[in-house]
């Protein structure tokens, strides 16, 4: 309660009134009271996604009343480097030239956040391109290409790559992810069996193994940053390498698809 005054600028008892005022509307307790505690009582989670939806449809009229100017609310997904690497500039580009916009940023797998842009859950996603051809519902832009590196403790440098794939305890990225199929369809390709050690879904937990000395893995190279204090040496593939596509992913019949194409527009700015 005083965390929902605060932002309403608001005093903790002007905000307890009025919960009071729509419980007498509605004619139901939507908040259990327990000390200082405060829960949604059933009825309040009841109403909880409908309101959501109220508010986010409110927002859409002020962006049609707005006319040229971008406003509204964008759910936006994205892979986690892309939230450390890729997403910040592309916020604070988008944040200065469209300050009506809201964005709602939700983290995920590029699995995950390609079924929920399917599903009309969020409207684009930052992903890794899978390695299937996208429905024609879905539209494409490139934002980075990654090529796929192994990563090697300090002092492997001077190593041949495939040497450190077939001697070296591997690290292995989850092949549930499209970048860590990827990294195996490259190792049955080269005909490589390398000594398992680990799977691990997290590619920043995997460099620092690395750096620990806990084996070798392969996996692209993302956009920093990068874990700090890590002692690795990245060592590059033949040229015949293949690489991780990073993108963004949404709707074509999108309701919002204006703020998307303001969304395009930053990313090809930057």
């Amino acid at each position: 309660m005083a965390e929902a005054a605060r932002r309403l600028g608001l005093t903790p008892a002007a905000v307890a009134q009025r919960i009071r005022a729509l419980e007498e509307e509605v004619g139901t307790s939507l908040l259990s009271r327990a000390g200082r505690t405060v829960r949604p009582t059933e009825a309040g989670n009841a109403i909880l996604a409908r309101g959501r939806h109220i508010l986010r449809e409110v927002r859409e009229l002020r962006a049609l009343a707005g006319g040229e100017m971008v406003a509204g609310e964008i759910r936006l997904g994205a892979i986690s480097t892309a939230l450390t690497g890729l997403l910040p500039a592309i916020l604070a580009r988008l944040v200065a030239d469209a300050p009506m916009l809201d964005l709602y940023v939700v983290p995920g797998t590029s699995v995950e956040l390609y079924r929920r842009v399917m599903e009309g859950e969020i409207d684009a996603a930052i992903v890794v391109k899978p390695q299937f051809t996208l429905p024609k519902a879905l539209d494409w832009h490139l934002l980075r290409t990654e090529p796929l590196i192994v990563l090697g403790p300090e002092g492997t440098a001077a190593r041949a790559p495939h040497d450190l794939l077939r001697s070296e305890p591997f690290i292995r990225y989850d092949r549930n992810h499209w970048g860590g199929r990827l990294a195996d369809l490259y190792l049955r390709q080269a005909g490589i069996r390398p000594r398992e050690r680990l799977e691990l879904d997290a590619l920043e937990a995997i460099a620092v193994m690395v750096s620990k000395g806990l084996g070798v893995s392969l996996l692209p190279d993302w956009a920093p940053p990068w874990p700090a204090g890590v002692s690795i040496a990245k060592i590059a593939l033949p040229s015949n390498a293949p690489e991780r596509h990073i993108g963004l992913v949404w709707s074509r019949t999108s309701s919002r698809i204006r703020l998307i194409r303001a969304l395009l527009t930053v990313t090809t700015q930057l």
